[in-house]
């Protein structure tokens, strides 16, 4: 009998969680990043999602400089202006990266390709993260043509200056919203759901901390949004760290983790 002859399962298992435990080499990280990015960027729903996250953004400055206050539009205020919609839409951008390969169904694909589910799991953050930064960029890039031409038009002057705290916290925390969508898909593996989930349970934290003054002292730990408001303002100081840190272990941390492990161990249909 030929030593070449295979089983008939040979295939199904090349796509099993347990195949990520073989000692073949894995595809190189690069590439892998440069495959999930290509597929977020490939497809319909991942262009409008990042078209339409920077426009928002760029039309929200435009409209605060035809109809707000002059004196208001720093080029540092119009970048915390524009990070309110990136904030809402960058989670999104992370859940579609996580739940590709269940909502498209390229799992068998994909995992026969790559077997170590932890290195795909990976890359797809990191892609997430490369598309994530791009859109910041360009943003900036976008608020500041916009700043200057309404300065040119208007003839006022306008402050330039952006202090290091906060761009630094400007982007930390959009990488942070970004990162916990990738949570939230890898956690829940269903687009819609995911979704659902990023934009209900911390409105329902938020009420449910308005409510008696215990939990407000709990939410001032574990609710994102408000944990990082001095960080995109640039203010942080020693107590913030910490609850920063606690918040991003419980919505980030956590969901990344507990999905990672899922991801790993699921059959695929």
């Amino acid at each position: 009998m030929s030593t070449a002859t295979r089983s008939p399962g040979t295939s199904a298992r090349a796509a099993s969680p347990a195949a990520g435990r073989t000692g073949r080499p894995g595809v190189p990280l690069a590439r892998l990043v440069r495959v999930e990015v290509r597929k977020l960027v490939d497809t319909r729903a991942g262009r409008w999602l990042l078209g339409v996250t920077a426009g928002i953004a760029v039309a929200l400055v435009v409209a605060f400089l035809v109809w707000g206050s002059a004196k208001d539009s720093s080029y540092a205020g119009l970048l915390g202006l524009a990070a309110l919609p990136l904030s809402v839409l960058l989670p999104v951008l992370g859940i579609m990266a996580a739940t590709a390969e269940w909502s498209q169904r390229t799992g068998l694909v994909t995992f026969a390709l790559e077997p170590h589910r932890g290195r795909v799991v990976g890359a797809k953050a990191l892609a997430a993260v490369v598309l994530g930064l791009v859109v910041l960029v360009t943003t900036a890039a976008a608020v500041a043509l916009a700043r200057l031409v309404g300065s040119l038009v208007g003839g006022g002057a306008t402050e330039w200056r952006v202090p290091g705290a906060l761009a630094l916290g400007l982007a930390l925390a959009l990488l942070v919203f970004l990162v916990q969508g990738v949570g939230f898909g890898l956690l829940l593996l269903n687009t819609p759901l995911a979704i659902a989930a990023s934009f209900v349970l911390p409105v329902a934290l938020s009420i449910v901390g308005g409510l008696t003054e215990g939990a407000q002292r709990v939410t001032a730990w574990i609710d994102l949004s408000l944990v990082t408001e001095p960080l995109m303002a640039g203010t942080m100081q020693g107590e913030d760290w910490a609850h920063l840190g606690t918040s991003v272990l419980v919505w980030v941390a956590l969901p990344v983790a507990v999905g990672t492990w899922r991801v790993t161990r699921k059959e695929i249909a």
